[in-house]
């Protein structure tokens, strides 16, 4: 099943280090002498706790143009906000914020956190994410809630790597996390399998608000977006239900 203590009271938001990392932290640095932290791709030692090392983090497919709203790349030096999709028919959730662009080797970077359970790829990727929504301007929202998955996709895998990923920049961010606000309700066909055409029709009345939602402005977090309709048809859900402003978190953005 998920990991246990998913629910936790935050201080007030804002973009700020954790205080144990601020004073000192004997734990972290006998878990580095005891054990050296290697590079995630090329497996060099970087002897901090960053697990890329400079030359690979460089390399990343960085996500440097992208439409505000759905966060799909647009050609280098093109200065619109919303591209041509979200301009005739925009989205229910309000902004995207992705940092990279879904090819190697962030997928591989992705598909092992995914489907081999290596969760310690998580506090790689939530960083990074953390680090591009503090550099944006605009406040931060009351509440992050990580795409549900099915209790049996739940069940197959053990984990969700949404929740784990929000769970760890809702403790950077100092911002409460609800894993439990939304559920799926239907089970769906795994998106990246389908047709483009149905993946609409796929996700159609998938999720829904357990309860009364405590912030008006809210991130749904997940770790990939491709088209974009699993987390439209979520914030459709949340609004549904109140929310005034829903905002995209992802890792990273696939083409359409």
């Amino acid at each position: 099943m998920g990991s246990g203590a998913l629910d936790y009271e935050t201080e007030p938001p804002g973009c700020q280090p954790d205080k144990e990392i601020v004073v000192y932290d004997w734990k972290r640095l006998l878990q580095s002498l005891l054990f050296p932290v290697h590079c995630r791709l090329c497996a060099v030692r970087t002897g901090t706790a960053v697990s890329l090392c400079p030359d690979c983090s460089a390399d990343l497919p960085w996500l440097e143009s992208a439409c505000h709203q759905c966060g799909c790349a647009l050609p280098a030096g093109d200065d619109r906000l919303l591209c041509g999709a979200c301009q005739q028919r925009p989205p229910y959730f309000d902004t995207t914020t992705a940092i990279l662009q879904y090819r190697p080797p962030v997928d591989y970077l992705v598909q092992r956190l995914k489907f081999s359970g290596e969760l310690a790829i998580a506090p790689l990727l939530s960083e990074l994410l953390a680090l591009q929504v503090c550099s944006r301007e605009g406040s931060l929202p009351g509440l992050i809630v990580p795409v549900p998955l099915h209790p049996s996709r739940l069940r197959e895998r053990g984990f969700n790597q949404a929740t784990e990923i929000a769970r760890l920049l809702g403790k950077k961010l100092q911002l409460p996390v609800n894993h439990r606000l939304c559920k799926r309700t239907r089970k769906t066909d795994t998106q990246s399998l389908l047709p483009v055409k149905i993946r609409h029709w796929n996700v159609r009345n998938a999720f829904t608000v357990t309860g009364e939602i405590p912030a008006r402005h809210i991130a749904i977090v997940d770790d990939v977006m491709t088209t974009g309709h699993t987390v439209n048809e979520l914030a459709r859900a949340l609004k549904r239900a109140g929310a005034e402003r829903v905002e995209v978190w992802v890792i990273a953005r696939a083409g359409h």
